[in-house]
């Protein structure tokens, strides 16, 4: 386990996805996972999303995270900690949770791009085992890791910037 109780091992998207879509969540898939499913090269440990944060939205995404035996990740504290799941239970910007199918990173307003009602009116779809996926628009992604300016979002810039130009070419 890291320092922030992240399970070795274990990542399960679909596991994820699946259990959120169950749920009715109404969210938009960013970082990484979306990244990958633009077409990059680089692999994530964790899926990033922003949800629409009414009331009701984020009561099922607690229970969808109850249903994954969330636990909010923590320094030190191997496996995370048992806090209750509700919809007031997101009340930080950044929230980070240790589940069974892997980590889930809930970002209320990723840098640079804004909240929900933004990143949702440039998102594209995928799907992904069935199941249609909002994801964030690759310039969105670009300009969310430019301005969080974290060492492992610029070790991934170049890659994507080249990406966005291939698909540019292509007419995507």
């Amino acid at each position: 386990m890291s320092d922030r109780g992240d399970p070795v091992g274990g990542f399960d998207p679909q596991e994820l996805v699946a259990v959120l879509d169950r749920h009715g969540v109404d969210y938009v898939v960013i970082g990484g996972v979306a990244a990958r499913l633009h077409g990059s090269p680089t692999l994530t440990e964790d899926l990033d999303l922003t949800p629409e944060r009414s009331v009701e939205n984020l009561r099922r995404l607690a229970s969808a995270l109850e249903d994954l035996d969330a636990r909010l990740a923590a320094p030190g504290a191997e496996g995370g900690l048992a806090v209750p799941l509700d919809e007031f239970s997101f009340n930080s910007p950044v929230m980070a949770f240790v589940t069974r199918a892997g980590l889930v990173d809930v970002n209320l307003e990723p840098a640079g791009i804004g909240g929900y009602e933004h990143i949702a009116s440039r998102a594209v779809e995928y799907e992904v085992s069935g199941i249609r996926l909002r994801v964030a628009a690759l310039q969105d992604i670009i300009r969310s890791k430019e301005t969080s300016d974290r060492p492992k979002d610029r070790a991934q810039l170049d890659i994507l910037r080249d990406l966005a130009d291939e698909l540019a070419r292509r007419g995507r």
